[in-house]
């Protein structure tokens, strides 16, 4: 199976968009700016969806399920909202179509199936769902909700790429009611650092957690949490937002509690998310010129054994050693395939898996069999071994852990070292251009400065990190007083 994919080095973009196709994840669509997620890369998000679920229902969250469709009244009540997401909204106006009279051959709108009201395919479900809160919520009884829904959105993208962006895309949207300021921001807080728990335990991606600017906070929020993470090109990627919505669609759906003093009081909301997006950047953080690389902990197939063998009387004792030893695999919750297909050679079937970044290869051949060993090859160093078949399951155990770690490790320290700190301007061009990466650097806190660094380099303000401790400098760009450092970076 030749892989043929562009180098990382020769173009990156070009690796990123082959890599997705030819590893059988996702393909475009007929739809412009829409994808088809194939079954293989459907198994990566499928074990994504299944661990988030598992970490959200572990902290009391249920899932529930409101409409695609939004009325155009109810989407335009919270107005910073509304105006956040305006410029990429579907609009539903006519509900039939009917025979074009001089065309039969064509179906057109039918202009006497206007809709009374204009609906919104949702790009976020926050109206939707606060109008229904209002009738959830009477007292503090009925507080806290903690709600998730599995959903797709449509946001109308006009530069679109494989998962990173595209017109539709599936996540999963969090929206929960609270009581007290108090309660919502220690949610925001919480679901923030399960996304990052999330990345760095599964996706094996080291993530930065912090908040956005103001320029940069989602629409109708007041304060935004996000995890950002750096690709192999030296990009940064939003991987996870978390916000903070205080009491604005509280107040703009009019959803109030009476209190336990007998008061009535609006309500505290949170809405946070992830996306397909994830896939982009768990292909982008570990992946090589060879193709796919997987983190064990999501990798669909986690091993897979190959016979090498002539004739049916060959295959048939590599089967018996093979088939015993997937279902000790199995049994210690490893997934395992055993590709006994005759269509294809075992040289193509080596470089299929190598493509699909399957963390452990494990060949059987007659040799193996007069010595009682296997062949074991680690797709994310690329080394092989040979060792005793009884020897092979405990190995295999050890080595799920190993490579899940090893490569949280090396990418942990890839971006070590493209986190550079830079005093003035010059300095800051001259690593962006030349190193790219995460720039630590002081800013004045404007958001015309914030601009104007965009404008002249494209680099924006990625997040303010939690875990940067207060120090006096100057900004990189104005030199005016600034009292802790800001990681900028060019983005996706």
């Amino acid at each position: 199976m030749a892989k043929n994919i562009t180098t990382r080095k020769e173009d990156y973009s070009k690796w990123y968009n082959e890599l997705v196709v030819k590893a059988g994840l996702a393909e475009n669509s007929a739809v412009r700016g829409c994808m088809v997620i194939k079954p293989y890369g459907y198994a990566i998000w499928e074990k994504m969806q299944a661990q988030l679920d598992k970490m959200f229902k572990e902290t009391g969250h249920e899932n529930a399920y409101f409409p695609l469709f939004v009325p155009k009244s109810l989407f335009e009540a919270e107005e910073k909202n509304a105006e956040g997401f305006a410029k990429e909204c579907a609009v539903v106006t006519h509900y039939r179509l009917k025979t074009d009279p001089e065309d039969k051959s064509k179906l057109i709108v039918d202009p006497d199936a206007k809709l009374e009201e204009e609906l919104v395919v949702r790009p976020t479900s926050e109206a939707i769902i606060w109008n229904t809160y209002k009738g959830w919520i009477q007292s503090y009884r009925d507080l806290p909700i903690l709600v998730n829904q599995w959903a797709n959105v449509v946001r109308w993208e006009m530069r679109t790429r494989l998962f990173l962006r595209t017109a539709e895309f599936l996540w999963q949207e969090g929206h929960t009611a609270h009581a007290t300021r108090e309660e919502a921001l220690a949610e925001t807080e919480q679901m923030n650092n399960i996304y990052a728990e999330f990345a760095e335990n599964f996706m094996a991606m080291p993530v930065v957690k912090g908040r956005k600017t103001e320029s940069e906070r989602f629409a109708g929020a007041e304060d935004t949490y996000c995890i950002e993470a750096l690709m192999q090109d030296g990009k940064a990627l939003q991987a996870g937002t978390s916000h903070f919505l205080g009491q604005n669609f509280a107040k703009a759906f009019d959803v109030k509690f009476a209190s336990k003093d007998g008061g009535l009081e609006h309500v505290w909301a949170t809405s946070w998310g992830v996306s397909t997006r994830l896939m982009g950047a768990l292909i982008m953080t570990h992946s090589d010129d060879n193709g796919l690389v997987l983190p064990p902990n999501l990798a669909p197939i986690q091993v897979v054994i190959v016979p090498i063998y002539k004739g049916a009387e060959q295959l048939d004792q590599i089967s018996e050693v093979a088939n015993k030893m997937a279902a000790d695999l199995r049994a210690q919750g490893i997934s395992v395939k055993y590709d006994d297909r005759d269509t294809q050679k075992p040289g193509w079937k080596f470089a299929q898996y190598e493509l699909q970044g399957v963390p452990v290869r494990i060949a059987i051949g007659p040799k193996d069999l007069e010595k009682g060993t296997v062949e074991l090859a680690r797709r994310d160093t690329l080394k092989k071994e040979f060792l005793p078949q009884g020897e092979v399951v405990e190995k295999v155990k050890d080595l799920m852990t190993e490579i899940q770690e090893s490569l949280f490790e090396k990418a942990k320290d890839f971006r070590k070292e493209h986190t550079t700190p830079v005093e003035d301007f010059e300095e800051f061009k001259k690593v962006l251009k030349e190193k790219g990466g995460f720039i630590s650097a002081h800013w004045d806190g404007t958001a015309e400065t914030e601009e104007r660094i965009k404008e002249l380099t494209k680099a924006t303000i990625r997040l303010i990190p939690f875990d940067v401790e207060k120090e006096e400098g100057k900004c990189v760009l104005t030199g005016k007083p600034s009292s802790q450092r800001v990681l900028f970076a060019k983005a996706y």
